[in-house]
């Protein structure tokens, strides 16, 4: 197997050598689930060490649910650390107090209190995911979320003949919150992770690694996760290819590729068939690193979404020209822009720096949006907004802004609440790179932001 050129620092290389496909009830339920939060002394890479988890599993339980479904996740602390979940990528219309995000629409869950979140999954299905919104926590705290089409919806793709979930995170040998205060003090970024891992566990040249058995001439859907903090990772199966049929719970335009890049906070959803001689083949994940050099558009028309977008771009809610900054030697307030109900967003992203330039995978809570257009070097707002295209753009909740480069973004501001963007690499959130929405009530009686929950937490 052509596989030495992987073994590389920091990259991880999976086994794969099944899960059984999930059934749920036909018609649409409550489906109740309970968090512990609970510390749990873990062993990866011949380093142990207590870790925050949820029910004392890493990574956490999956969520499943069916279009349509309430959710309620009653999520007791039993930690040290205060906590909150995120649902990334469940829009919550109308509900910001599930969101997640702390000192957004809800305090922290401290330590021996309990929150319910309470959600219904509207207008959805695919992969998504959770995970702690909080500190760092999240470098252990998280699990994915398969969201199933309502009864005889089948998918617009060949139908699978099982399922697996392929959740991509990062290990640190130590305490991560205290990695990150060692940082702090000095001045300078924590040390960055000692592996990665796929479903919790690391590479096959140690004990308990991920294994996944095929059988030959099946078909296969992986529901791939980026719960990484800090990296954007390249993904590959030796020997096969992928056919891409979804992104971040939104189905696209298929097509086959040999290798994906998923950036932290992104879900990719692709099939791949056994069609090789009976062998083991490796998974590998490895990380992007950043260099400042034009590269191709990224692919068009992965959305089947109608975008319903005009062909110039509507004001006063129109921000191209104005791309969203902030201040990377601050960890401040988060900065707000008020929008009014219904109105259309456009926001253009552009990557500056001082120093350097790097990628950066923008994550909007509360919503999607079409990713109209991206490039390299600084954004023009008379020559660029030519080029968007506004037919089949792909749809998304969280977005890579390009090395040196822009990306620019449409929304409706159809769902009133506060609703935080930021960069979904931890590192940066913590530096201040982060930003919310106000969206105004509308004038509809099921236009409102709904009335706060009994039991949402105090300060």
């Amino acid at each position: 197997m052509a596989i030495d050129g992987f073994f590389v620092s920091k990259t991880t290389l999976f086994l794969f050598d099944f899960i059984v496909l999930v059934t749920l009830p036909a018609e649409a339920a409550v489906r109740n689930y309970q968090f512990d939060i609970r510390v749990k002394n873990v062993s990866r890479l011949c380093h142990a060490k207590p870790i925050v988890t949820v029910n004392g599993r890493f990574p956490g339980p999956t969520i499943y649910a069916q279009e349509g479904d309430r959710v309620i996740v009653n999520v007791t602390n039993h930690a040290k650390y205060n906590m909150s979940i995120h649902w990334h990528g469940l829009k919550q219309y109308r509900n910001g107090w599930a969101d997640g995000p702390p000192y957004i629409m809800q305090c922290p869950i401290q330590t021996g209190n309990s929150y319910a979140y309470d959600f219904n999954v509207t207008g959805q299905r695919g992969t998504l995911w959770w995970h702690a919104h909080i500190l760092w926590l999240r470098a252990t705290v998280y699990g994915a979320i398969v969201i199933k089409p309502k009864l005889g919806t089948p998918f617009p793709f060949p139908k699978p003949n099982m399922e697996q979930i392929v959740v991509l995170g990062e290990w640190w040998h130590k305490d991560v919150e205290e990695i990150v205060k060692q940082g702090t003090n000095m001045g300078l970024p924590p040390n960055m992770s000692d592996a990665h891992i796929i479903n919790g566990k690391p590479g096959p040249l140690f004990p308990y690694t991920f294994a996944m058995e095929v059988e030959s001439g099946k078909t296969y859907l992986l529901r791939i996760v980026n719960a990484a903090l800090n990296d954007e990772l390249f993904f590959a199966i030796a020997g096969h290819n992928m056919m891409v049929v979804e992104v971040d719970a939104v189905y696209t335009k298929p097509f086959f590729t040999r290798a994906i890049l998923i950036a932290p906070g992104q879900t990719t959803n692709v099939l791949v068939r056994a069609d090789r001689s009976p062998d083991r083949y490796f998974m590998a994940a490895r990380p992007f690193m950043d260099a400042p050099l034009p590269v191709d558009k990224q692919l068009q028309g992965y959305s089947n979404t109608k975008t319903d977008f005009p062909d110039k771009p509507l004001k006063p809610f129109n921000y191209t020209g104005e791309p969203l900054t902030a201040n990377l030697g601050t960890a401040h307030g988060t900065r707000l822009r008020r929008i009014a109900f219904n109105s259309t967003v456009e926001l253009v992203l552009q990557d500056t720096n001082l120093l350097t330039v790097e990628s950066h995978p923008f994550h909007l809570h509360g919503y999607n949006f079409f990713v109209v257009g991206t490039g390299i070097g600084n954004f023009d707002p008379i020559k660029d907004p030519a080029k968007y295209n506004l037919v089949d753009p792909v749809e998304r909740n969280t977005v890579d802004v390009p090395t040196g480069g822009w990306t620019a973004i449409r929304f409706r501001a159809d769902n009133p609440g506060v609703w935080f963007m930021h960069c979904h690499l931890e590192l940066h959130t913590g530096w201040g790179l982060k930003m919310a929405f106000v969206v105004e009530d509308g004038k509809g009686a099921d236009q409102s932001i709904l009335p706060p929950p009994k039991d949402l937490p105090l300060c």
